[in-house]
């Protein structure tokens, strides 16, 4: 019997810094009961949706930092996006800031979670590759300062929901092969990726016009390589004075764009995707336990990159 989900991609419109967790829960609301008369099973929203992208910004004082994170999920002003879920069964991926204590000691992450149509979290990812700097650039038009503000996260899992196997990634992970080969060998079927991705690349301008062409190029490279649905969900327009490029999109697993947003405001799109036809692709061309040749790979996990081994030594040259 085939397996389809109706998944929305619900990008979002900017979020200014002054808008209040309670003003930008009831836009997803609103997204969540559009897609519920749509049909669908599941909606994805972006990365970082309760607040503006406040990595763009420098702060010292880490009072100011933690305002832009949860503390608990859900919390006071998320609880109501858990029972509307509940209320009219339908799931949903959501990206926020996460502060935790971890035997005593806090930690930060930018976090990804699926919930389920009953509003129970069945799987939580916390984002691998963070981009952009750690120290103030004063240079720059705007920072990117992921990696003052959060820690890695671990590693790729996946989660039997909706009748197949889900998986999570978070904007900069789309771009990285290793992301969606991961999951790959676990047999996802579907892959949620929420982004804020800014048009300018201020340590690389000569890109900012293929920003859009390499944001689809990534989503739709794992999509194929791996058999897998991708559906990547944006925060776009002008936030805070920083335009992004949005184009939210939906992905088959024969890498073909099957739906997309054509705005960069408050918008759904949406297909229903037949989990089944990912085996039409990891029993032919990408079977990987036909085809794959792992021993040929090792220098992948051997080395962190041309000058440095996984563990930080230098690359020795012979």
């Amino acid at each position: 019997m085939a397996r389809f989900v109706t998944v929305a991609a619900g990008q979002l419109g900017p979020i200014a810094r002054t808008e209040t967790r309670t003003a930008v829960v009831a836009r997803l609301m609103a997204l969540m009961r559009q897609a519920h008369a749509n049909g669908c099973d599941l909606i994805v929203y972006p990365e970082l949706a309760l607040t503006t992208f406040f990595p763009r910004w420098y702060f010292e004082a880490q009072a100011e930092i933690d305002h832009f994170f949860e503390r608990e999920m859900p919390g006071a002003e998320t609880q109501a996006l858990f029972d509307l879920a509940r209320e009219i069964g339908i799931g949903f991926c959501l990206g926020y800031a996460e502060l935790t204590a971890e035997a005593g000691v806090a930690h930060r992450y930018n976090t990804s979670i699926l919930v389920d149509k009953s509003g129970a979290i069945v799987a939580k990812y916390r984002k691998v590759h963070l981009p952009g700097h750690a120290e103030h650039e004063p240079w720059r038009k705007f920072q990117h300062l992921e990696k003052r503000y959060f820690e890695p996260g671990s590693g790729f899992g996946v989660a039997d929901a909706f009748g197949g196997v889900m998986g999570m990634a978070i904007c900069n992970d789309r771009r990285w092969s290793e992301t969606y080969r991961v999951m790959g060998l676990q047999g996802v079927e579907m892959v949620m990726i929420g982004y804020n991705t800014p048009v300018h690349n201020p340590p690389a301008p000569e890109h900012d016009d293929l920003s859009l062409f390499h944001n689809h190029l990534v989503m739709q490279s794992g999509a194929y390589q791996n058999g897998t649905f991708v559906v990547g969900v944006a925060k776009a327009g002008v936030e805070e004075g920083v335009d992004h490029i949005g184009g939210s999109c939906i992905i088959a697993p024969s890498g073909e764009i099957i739906a997309r947003c054509t705005t960069k405001g408050d918008e759904l799109a949406l297909v229903r995707c037949d989990l089944d036809l990912c085996n039409s692709y990891k029993r032919t061309t990408f079977n990987f336990d036909v085809h794959r040749q792992p021993r040929a790979y090792g220098m992948i996990v051997e080395r962190k990159g041309v000058a440095t081994m996984a563990d930080g030594r230098p690359v020795r040259r012979t």
